[in-house]
């Protein structure tokens, strides 16, 4: 089947297999390995990304039917050479030990982010569920989003790509 992809603002066109998963197409086709491959069976969420600004664990969805859709990965999140807030702030917070969650769960959090500008605790936590981290605690992480959110309400740029 022929899909046409737009991940990270680059058109990606090519003929797949419809069996082809969307975690595999970004990593193999479009040569973006910041989408970790986990578990494949969407319980770890290494592989979130954003599809037309919803995350979505990239294990679980076909590249087909993600034709036509814009895609963000971790490696779309930065601009002009800046980290975006959320991956600032997981560095000043050490919200990462190993680093192989850490791009899902900041899909995860600027969806929320994107929701919700003042999460509580209990909000990032829920948000977050999907997601596990074995080296951290999650207690820098909940800290990392919360201090993102602090940074987007003084410098608005929520939006992956902006």
């Amino acid at each position: 089947m022929h899909v046409k992809i737009r991940i990270n603002g680059k058109p990606y066109e090519k003929d797949i297999d419809p069996r082809l998963l969307l975690t595999h197409f970004i990593r193999d086709l479009a040569g973006l390995t910041g989408t970790h491959i986990g578990c494949e069976t969407s319980i770890c969420g290494a592989c979130t990304v954003l599809a037309n600004g919803l995350a979505v664990k990239s294990c679980t969805m076909f590249a087909v039917q993600a034709d036509g859709v814009d895609v963000v990965t971790i490696e779309g999140m930065a601009r002009d050479g800046q980290l975006h807030p959320l991956q600032e702030s997981f560095w000043e917070e050490h919200g990462l030990q190993c680093g192989y969650c850490t791009p899902g769960m900041i899909m995860c959090a600027h969806q929320l982010l994107a929701r919700n500008t003042a999460p509580t605790d209990t909000e990032i936590r829920d948000a977050l569920g999907g997601n596990l981290c074995r080296c951290t605690g999650y207690q820098n992480i909940v800290a990392a989003v919360r201090s993102a959110a602090g940074k987007l309400k003084r410098e608005p740029r929520i939006a992956a790509g902006d």
